[in-house]
């Protein structure tokens, strides 16, 4: 079994990494470069950095802002947020990032993954997939969760993978910062419909809720913003408790 990853996020906005529960009431946390820099000494396998207004605002992720924050990552580092075109993928990638997450443009024009991942490499394009239960299905949401995409996330995403994205962030709408856990139906469901890594997203809390998502689901890794951010636990804690558990990880040796 490979190493299973664990991923602390900066949800950012207005420059600052901010959380809030279920996608809304945002409280302010603190810088990106610094928080990334911390998170790398714990022992993270990757850092994500998504700007959650970029797409509702109509604008790009701050390249700036992007760029400062990749000096101080040691590790692999996924950046989303507005992007609307494989142009701006490259700028991203250009400003610090190893790979670009692409979600609200993705589905309004599917297009966009292909050509990415044709002129930067599949192992760079990662499609996130915010889901929410709609109806007894688990709807595909745009623009920071706001939108309904006329789309089923299962069948979307192996949509997807056939267009050539290399990995899939899956967040739950439902669970997103009430740390109660991951939504492990879903998860369960998408990781078993692709061939590609998932990263489950929304809803950890509790240090059984890493060992939960990743001993019945095939996720790859696992992010969590919240319980990292308010210190309910460090990476180097997860990595830990996981390794007592049987799940193989990186780090601690």
């Amino acid at each position: 079994m490979a190493p299973r990853k664990i991923v602390p996020c900066l949800d950012i906005k207005d420059g600052k990494v901010v959380k809030g529960v279920n996608f809304v009431g945002l409280r302010d946390i603190g810088p990106p470069p610094q928080l990334a820099e911390g998170y790398c000494a714990q022992g993270a396998d990757e850092v994500a950095f998504l700007d959650l207004a970029a797409s509702t605002e109509g604008r790009q992720t701050t390249l700036a802002l992007v760029a400062e924050t990749s000096k101080r990552v040691t590790v692999p580092f996924t950046v989303g947020g507005g992007i609307r075109s494989a142009d701006d993928v490259g700028e991203v990638l250009a400003a610090g990032a190893d790979k670009v997450s692409i979600n609200t443009a993705a589905v309004r024009d599917p297009g966009i993954v292909s050509e990415s991942a044709e002129r930067f490499g599949k192992e760079r394009i990662v499609v996130a997939i915010d889901a929410k239960q709609v109806g007894g299905r688990w709807e595909v949401m745009t623009h920071g969760g706001a939108r309904p995409a006329g789309k089923e996330a299962v069948a979307w995403a192996g949509e997807v993978e056939d267009l050539g994205a290399g990995e899939i962030l899956l967040t739950s709408v439902d669970t997103d910062g009430v740390k109660g856990g991951y939504d492990i139906p879903l998860n369960r469901d998408v990781a078993d419909a692709v061939g590609i890594p998932v990263t489950a997203s929304g809803g950890c809390g509790r240090l059984e809720d890493f060992y939960e998502v990743f001993s019945q689901t095939g996720v790859a890794a696992a992010l969590a913003a919240s319980a990292f951010h308010y210190g309910l636990f460090t990476i180097g804690e997860v990595k830990g408790y996981l390794k007592d558990m049987g799940v193989p990880v990186t780090w601690p040796s």
